[in-house]
């Protein structure tokens, strides 16, 4: 009897020192795995940035992606447009889209040439692409930017709906229209057909989850929700420095924004953002903390994530 039940308690260490082996075992086996993962492997989306620069009256935004810069409006001029991009480390500029052809939106351009005497022509950000809309208008200012173009050998392209555009990693090299993997845009105003000029011809680039908007106005925000009944943003740059003139109503709930970019100048004379538009954002989006405005908040950024949507 002594010996069985001598039998009986090894048998039983044994079974119970087996189990905690192979848990052990299993614990080691994932504790290892999760010290091994390393964050951008194989199969993991690379996020991008979007940054809405300080320009005073006026609009630029930079995107990044990989290392890769690209620029929608490039603010007015003589407010050190690209002393601010050399201070965040760009030297390159994939491509820079003018979304109509007003100064706060491409004078920032202008500063190229005198930004590339300053420092011996070696501190000049380099622009490999122009992309414009369909503005009819313009006039001065849109035969300067194109003398600076020429002046640069910067290629113009022109944009509108149904085009793409991508911002690869560094090294690649975007086009429109192209298959190419990376942060891609679709242009979605104006279209072909519509001859229009100043703010309602601005072009409209949808990102996916963040929309930008330039200078539309509330009769060309109608005509773009009737060619896109569904369209939907996280991030929303409010047209128009916040115009009553635009951001009307059922734009701003059709598209219903989580957050809401202001590019606006510190007491302008503009009245900008008018105080109709920014009850209707408190109405539209639930929550006012997530209205920024570049007057009160500076340089403001949100990082899109793959899969996630966009994050301050």
């Amino acid at each position: 009897m002594e010996k069985k039940m001598k039998t009986g308690r090894w048998l039983l260490f044994w079974v119970c020192s087996g189990a905690a082996f192979w848990g052990l075992l299993a614990y080691v086996v994932i504790g290892l795995s999760g010290c091994m993962y390393v964050s951008g492997t194989a199969g993991e989306e690379a996020s991008a940035k979007v940054t809405f620069l300080d320009v005073g009256q006026g609009l630029a935004v930079l995107l990044e992606y990989e290392g890769s810069y690209a620029l929608y409006d490039a603010g007015p001029d003589s407010v050190g447009m690209m002393d601010s991009l050399r201070a965040r480390g760009v030297d390159t500029l994939e491509w820079v889209v003018a979304s109509h052809y007003h100064r706060d939106h491409v004078g920032g351009l202008f500063e190229l040439e005198a930004a590339g005497k300053s420092q011996g022509g070696t501190a000049r950000p380099v622009v490999k692409r122009l992309y414009v809309g369909l503005d009819t208008t313009g006039g001065f200012i849109r035969d300067s930017l194109m003398r600076v173009a020429k002046r640069f050998a910067i290629p113009v392209d022109t944009i509108f709906r149904g085009h793409e555009i991508q911002l690869q990693g560094r090294g690649a090299s975007p086009s429109a229209n192209s298959s190419a993997e990376g942060l891609r845009l679709k242009a979605l105003w104006p279209p072909e057909y519509l001859p229009l000029g100043d703010n309602e011809s601005s072009v409209v680039l949808d990102g996916g989850s963040f929309l930008l908007t330039g200078d539309l106005d509330s009769a060309a925000e109608r005509r773009l929700l009737e060619l896109s009944p569904s369209l939907q943003a996280d991030l929303l740059q409010v047209p128009h420095h916040g115009s009553a003139g635009s951001n009307s109503l059922n734009f701003l709930a059709k598209t219903s924004p989580k957050y809401a970019a202001i590019s606006v100048g510190k007491n302008n004379g503009y009245g900008h953002p008018a105080p109709s538009v920014l009850r209707k954002l408190g109405v539209v989006m639930g929550d006012t903390t997530t209205i920024y405005r570049t007057d009160l908040d500076g340089a403001i950024t949100f990082q899109i994530i793959p899969g996630v949507g966009v994050v301050r």
